[in-house]
């Protein structure tokens, strides 16, 4: 489970950076040029959309990457990073992936059958 948490974990990470950079492009887009009525709106929230388009993709990167050697961990950030993604941007055609990734790795992470090893965490 672990494995494939980490696996899941870094390709809704990959997939993530895709859509966040059209999404902050997007917003940086209509900053500079200005919205097009009918055609490019600017979004509600542009900072939640411009700061959700950089963590969530790392959150799920992260988690992913950590996957297996801390799974509770990795497998909270990788549910808030797809929670984040799905807040952020909805749930449509370029975004169902790369939630429902880190969706189904932060579960596997929660779910890793083994206990973590007992460390110290400083």
């Amino acid at each position: 489970m672990r494995n494939a948490a980490m696996i899941l974990g870094v390709i809704a990470g990959l997939i993530g950076m895709v859509v966040g950079f059209f999404g902050y492009g997007f917003v940086e887009l209509i900053d500079q040029f200005g919205e097009i009525e009918g055609i490019a709106e600017q979004v509600d929230n542009p900072e939640l959309t411009q700061t959700a388009s950089i963590v969530a993709p790392l959150l799920a990167i992260v988690g992913g990457a950590m996957a297996h050697s801390r799974a509770l961990v990795a497998g909270i950030l990788l549910l808030i990073s797809a929670a984040g993604m799905y807040y952020a941007f909805g749930f449509g055609v370029f975004t169902m992936f790369p939630i429902a990734f880190a969706g189904a790795a932060g579960m596997l992470g929660l779910a890793a059958g083994k206990p973590d090893e007992p460390k110290a965490h400083f």
